[in-house]
């Protein structure tokens, strides 16, 4: 359920830095607010998960919206810079506020019924409607990508003074783009908060933003199953690496150097560049003396 929580999370990174080339260093932010606003309404205020959910998604889009709106005035490492600012104010207010818990967090957060009618408490449940979510978000990002909208999303990625040569309001286009990235890791963090019933610090985090861009790099920037095969491989080496404790960092730091260097397209862009390479390599194999000799 972590990996399928983070695979989503990844999934709306790379929605903003894979297609729109927004490099956002603040991306926790989203996903970590999500996460603290459904464990408080589950837990202060009754709500249902699907309207905790819910609620949770609206509130870090208009964080997305709000934030976008000031980051796009400027591009590259500005950009860059300014989100890392605007994330680290999230993490400094979340410490500050006493509705997050502080440093403790937001604990015990109850599960509740969704719908009134499945029990969360089950993990087997839980994890099926977990899977179901997920599955119909990423969907969802695939249509984004395929659609009039994604189309030009990259050609302004590509060459922005084409497009608005081309009569596209481009840092529209843009706000849009971070607020669906931002309502998407929103998203992911919800689910996080009623599946390990906790909310803290580390969701808010800029560890947790570094860690979503090694994910969508490991994987492959810019395809759709690249994050998602990145979110499995570090979540499950920090489930295994566990034991070593603080060489934990050390060792992602090696392994992701490692990939960077050796895998400049992610394991999923390399694997798609070996099997095009195939691909070619059969098509132009000529064909044997029987076969030249049947064709005649």
């Amino acid at each position: 359920m972590r990996i399928l929580c983070f695979a989503l999370f990844a999934c709306a990174f790379n929605l903003l830095l894979g297609y729109g080339g927004l490099l956002s260093f603040g991306h926790a932010a989203y996903f970590g607010v999500a996460a603290y606003v459904a464990g408080y309404a589950l837990k202060f205020w009754g709500f249902t998960p699907e309207l905790a959910v819910l609620f949770a998604v609206l509130c870090s889009g208009l964080l997305g919206l709000l934030f976008g709106m000031i980051a796009i005035k400027r591009q590259g490492v500005y950009f860059a810079m300014i989100t890392l600012a605007l994330g680290q104010l999230v993490y400094f207010t979340s410490v500050q506020l006493k509705a997050t818990g502080g440093e403790d967090g937001l604990q015990s957060v109850p599960r509740n019924k969704l719908f009134g009618l499945f029990s969360l408490e089950n993990n087997y449940v839980l994890y099926f409607i977990l899977l179901i979510v997920i599955s119909a978000a990423i969907v969802f990002i695939y249509r984004i990508v395929h659609s009039p909208f994604g189309q030009i999303i990259k050609a302004i990625r590509e060459n922005e003074d084409r497009a608005v040569s081309l009569g596209y309001r481009v840092n529209h286009f843009k706000v849009v783009l971070f607020t669906l990235a931002a309502a998407l890791a929103g998203l992911a963090g919800a689910l996080k908060a009623i599946v390990f019933q906790v909310a803290s610090l580390v969701d808010v985090a800029g560890g947790t933003s570094a860690e979503v861009v090694m994910m969508t790099l490991v994987g492959g920037i810019g395809t759709m199953f690249g994050p998602v095969i990145g979110a499995a491989i570090v979540t499950t080496m920090e489930y295994y690496l566990a034991p070593f404790g603080a060489w934990v960092t050390v060792i992602q730091g090696v392994v992701f150097v490692v990939c960077v260097m050796s895998f400049r397209e992610g394991i999923v862009g390399v694997v798609g560049s070996v099997r095009d390479a195939y691909r070619r390599r059969v098509r132009a194999k000529p064909l044997p003396d029987s076969r030249i000799a049947n064709v005649a």
